[in-house]
């Protein structure tokens, strides 16, 4: 074989190879779950955060977790404190306060959340400090069953003078906590036995 066509051929091995990977590959592994978060600022104010989360434990328990809102607090690093829940008609009134280091004080934020018929939550702004606040979570089964593969938006937006650039730093970090924090708890509840 000439040095010629030896160069050829390792050229199209190699193509075969980097499309292999490139297209091919990710269909063999079709059952793992890719996590991502994605923040920036919005042009319009304030920040929007999106998320494909892989939670282990299944949706019954993730949306219990996570409508359980006189723990609510317990599943953020930053300091937050529930001062009023009302339930009225499936609609769970929330008023917290929070408080934040790039914030002087606390900062109140009143929600109203509603579960969803594709078994999620909504929750939306009705008064406080923020100017937005759009959160929706999405919950699907995944491994049979046995852990929830999570979609995750939040529209959020403060009345203050921190820039948005900064409010999506604290953001991205804050929402890694979260998310770590409910994974724990929810490893916590699969490990409780059954009553």
């Amino acid at each position: 074989m000439r040095s010629s066509d030896r160069y050829h051929a390792r050229g199209r091995l190699f193509l075969f190879c980097a499309l292999f990977v490139l297209c091919w590959h990710p269909l063999l592994a079709s059952d793992a779950l890719q996590e991502s978060l994605d923040v920036r600022t919005d042009p319009a104010g304030g920040v929007i955060a999106t998320a494909h989360i892989l939670f282990p434990a299944g949706p019954e328990i993730m949306y219990s977790l996570l409508t359980d809102f006189p723990r609510w607090p317990e599943l953020f690093e930053v300091r937050m404190r529930l001062v009023d829940l009302q339930i009225r008609q499936n609609v769970v009134m929330t008023d917290l306060r929070i408080e934040h280091a790039l914030l002087p004080g606390e900062r109140r934020l009143v929600t109203e959340s509603r579960a969803t018929p594709n078994q999620g939550i909504v929750t939306d702004l009705v008064g406080g400090d923020f100017t937005r606040y759009h959160r929706v979570w999405i919950f699907s089964p995944a491994n049979g069953g046995r852990e929830t593969y999570a979609d995750f938006e939040l529209k959020v937006a403060i009345d203050s003078i921190v820039p948005d650039w900064l409010v999506a730093l604290a953001t991205r970090r804050e929402l890694e906590a979260h998310f770590r924090i409910v994974k724990e708890k929810a490893r916590a509840r699969m490990a409780k036995p059954e009553k």
